[in-house]
């Protein structure tokens, strides 16, 4: 059999899953990232391809680079589609999440994975930083709709802002986390570098040159004349050039690229907020992110299936995945929320909704390869874990319980008497 042409096959299909599954699963209890896992399955299972066919795991580094990949394209793509002017009372529920909900999540998964995993100090810090991070790929169901579709309620806007802003929120922790096991290695000291550089100076390169480089694509994009400007062309594929020309300066620059991607697509929305050629730019990224989600994905159901990844997996894991999902973000996003106005119904959905993935197998990714960690596979085991218990959990649940907020929403709008005002962009007050 020649496995190139079979794997050609299979590749064929993923493109054209990707473009059909979405419309199949839109009124369905079930998600894309579930159907890919269950493919990836069926194919390790089936004679078609053998067993160990595909493992991102065994592979660091191409696991790291698909993945990160993966993640700009997205953070991008969240980027386009927020209509809503950035600012503190605008994004209220973001701060609010970025700020109190993550390092609650941080410092309760790291507490887990040293009491109850028996991790080390550096690399409970690892498993916090990777985990608490919600995901911008998986999250797509939970998002905001295309640029001025006006599907932008709040839940789905705290959500997509959220799932944008924490993976570069995150990084600082991840380098705390190298740093204390590059010390216990060394014996050197590691605070005083890991405040200026990891997170004042990495920090503040990736949003000031995610700004600087978004402002300036904005108006090379809308301001020149129009024989010169690209938003002419309509071309949506430029929206790659901007993730990749926002993340590679930026990492040169020794910033957090994913910070800087999010920040980049944020200002070149704010340059011009209403022109159609954000559709494009957008409908461009979210394929590309699509078709390597899924890519990914069946390569993670593949692994599932085959073993490897699961040979660690003991009741203390799962009771850890568990609490992370059920109780630790929940939890820890209510009590960021406190006080605000938002109804509690909107409140608990986005309490509820921390979706992990693909951003969490890169953070372990890149960790380990910039340090030694103790009981690494007990720390890929309870990230791939929580990420497939996420999947499921959340792929079932987010159906029947956004078609229930916005029959909520739009049952209080006709009370009100605007059954048909759409939320809106505008500057809100603060409570």
């Amino acid at each position: 059999m020649d496995w190139y042409d079979v794997f050609l096959a299979i590749f064929g299909a993923v493109i054209l899953l990707t473009a059909w599954l979405p419309l199949l699963l839109k009124e369905l209890p079930l998600s894309l990232p579930m159907v890919c896992i269950g493919t990836g399955v069926l194919l390790t299972w089936s004679p078609l391809l053998p067993s160990d066919w595909a493992n991102p795991l065994e592979n660091r580094f191409i696991t790291e680079r698909m993945t990160e990949f993966v993640v700009i394209v997205s953070l991008m793509g969240a980027g386009l589609k927020l209509d809503r002017p950035i600012g503190w009372c605008n994004w209220q529920m973001t701060w609010r999440l970025l700020f109190i909900a993550m390092p609650i999540t941080i410092a309760g998964v790291a507490l887990l994975g040293w009491a109850v995993l028996g991790l080390g100090i550096a690399a409970a810090l690892l498993l916090g930083a990777a985990l608490a991070p919600t995901d911008p790929v998986l999250a797509s169901d939970v998002q905001v709709g295309p640029p001025q579709s006006g599907e932008e309620d709040e839940v789905r806007f705290a959500l997509t802002s959220e799932a944008g802003l924490n993976d570069g929120a995150a990084f600082p922790f991840v380098y705390l986390a190298i740093a204390i096991a590059l010390s216990q290695a060394s014996g050197e000291p590691f605070l005083a570098d890991w405040l200026l550089i990891d997170v004042i100076w990495k920090v503040g390169a990736g949003v000031a040159i995610g700004w600087i480089g978004g402002w300036v694509m904005g108006h090379l994009t809308f301001r020149l004349p129009n024989r010169a400007a690209l938003a002419k062309s309509n071309d949506g594929f430029a929206a790659l050039g901007i993730t990749c020309l926002a993340y590679g300066t930026t990492e040169l620059a020794n910033g957090y690229g994913f910070l800087a991607v999010f920040v980049a697509a944020v200002a070149f929305r704010a340059v011009e907020r209403r022109h159609r050629y954000h559709r494009n730019l957008h409908s461009f990224a979210e394929q590309i992110e699509r078709l390597v989600m899924m890519v990914l994905l069946v390569c993670f159901g593949a692994a599932i299936a085959e073993g490897t990844i699961f040979n660690a997996l003991s009741w203390p894991v799962v009771f850890v995945a568990a609490l992370i999902l059920l109780v630790l973000r929940p939890l820890s996003g209510w009590i960021s929320l406190a006080g605000h106005p938002a109804p509690y119904q909107e409140r608990l959905a986005i309490s509820f909704f921390g979706i992990r993935g693909l951003g969490s197998f890169y953070y372990v990714a890149y960790a380990l390869g910039q340090a030694e960690f103790d009981d690494v596979q007990v720390i890929w085991v309870t990230v791939c874990c929580v990420v497939l218990v996420s999947i499921v959990i959340h792929g079932i649940a987010v159906t029947p319980i956004m078609s229930r907020l916005d029959r909520h929403r739009s049952s209080t709008r006709s009370a009100a008497g605007s059954p048909h005002r759409k939320p809106s962009a505008t500057k809100r007050s603060c409570p």
